[in-house]
């Protein structure tokens, strides 16, 4: 497989700030491996992917769609071409980006995952959901090899949905991950069909789900489907824009908005980037 690569990136950088990716042996900092339910079918995937340059290439075990899945992982299904500019419109913003060299968002591997793992991670630690989702994909998931390595996915929708307890979870959020798992079976958590939607009405349709409110329901569709150009109104963002900005207190949203303007397309992106450099002066000041 083999993609080029529409503006600046670097995936080391990327494995470096997020975390969490599977290495294969003797792999660089650039390479990472990812497994993952495919959507639209009953099959998991292990892909590898590598940046060679201005291309990411590599290699798929288990459905060729799931290369393209794995890019929108990445943000790289993204036309990145217009990037740059953004931080020459907006000084602030091209000083962060080139601090975190271009960063750009991580999604879940689907927005069914994104949805399983905010029910999971409700009310826990982000260190237990991590584990508690780990264990589930090694006892129920496929297990792929790619890279010289296993990768176990999480379980896709119908396994998860004939599951009737997992060690961990209660009665209630066993309920809930069956209706997840009902909702992408039927196609309602598909990310193209969440990303061709307006960003409102697609949050509000995902807020259909038990036990999904409003915050779960942006992160299902931000994160989960993406969305390149919208402005989270997240504490760590907002926090991030009243220090870069200078302002005297904590922005409205409509100041956020007004702050965001010169974003455009790539709002989603400059917050990623705005709640990365908060996250960094947070931690140097602790």
């Amino acid at each position: 497989m083999r993609t080029p690569i529409t503006g600046p990136y670097d995936m080391a950088r990327q494995s470096e700030f997020f975390g969490g990716w599977v290495r294969p042996a003797g792999g660089d900092p650039g390479t990472i491996a990812m497994a993952f339910p495919v959507e639209g079918r009953d099959a998991s995937a292990a892909v590898l992917l590598r940046q060679e340059g201005d291309t990411v290439t590599g290699a798929v075990t288990g459905p060729p769609e799931a290369w393209e899945q794995a890019l929108a992982t990445l943000s790289l299904d993204e036309d990145g071409s217009g990037w740059a500019a953004v931080g020459e419109r907006d000084p602030v913003i091209g000083a962060v980006q080139r601090e975190h060299a271009y960063l750009r968002p991580v999604l879940f591997h689907s927005p069914y995952e994104a949805a399983c793992a905010f029910v999971i991670g409700h009310r826990v630690r982000i260190t237990q959901q991590r584990a508690l989702r780990a264990r589930i994909a090694k006892a129920h998931g496929a297990a792929v090899e790619v890279g010289g390595q296993v990768l176990h996915a999480f379980p896709a929708p119908p396994v998860l949905r004939a599951l009737r307890e997992l060690p961990g979870l209660d009665a209630e959020k066993m309920v809930r991950l069956h209706g997840i798992a009902d909702a992408a079976i039927d196609g309602r958590l598909d990310r193209a069909r969440l990303r061709g939607m307006d960003a409102a009405d697609a949050i509000a349709d995902v807020q259909r789900l038990r036990g999904v409110g409003d915050f779960f329901a942006t992160g299902i569709v931000l994160r989960g489907a993406g969305r390149a150009d919208a402005v989270p109104a997240e504490g760590f963002t907002r926090s991030g824009i009243r220090r870069l900005y200078r302002l005297d207190d904590e922005p409205t949203d409509a100041r956020m908005h007004h702050i965001a303007e010169p974003w455009r397309p790539y709002r989603m992106w400059c917050s990623v980037l705005v709640h990365a450099s908060e996250r960094n002066a947070q931690r140097a000041s602790a």
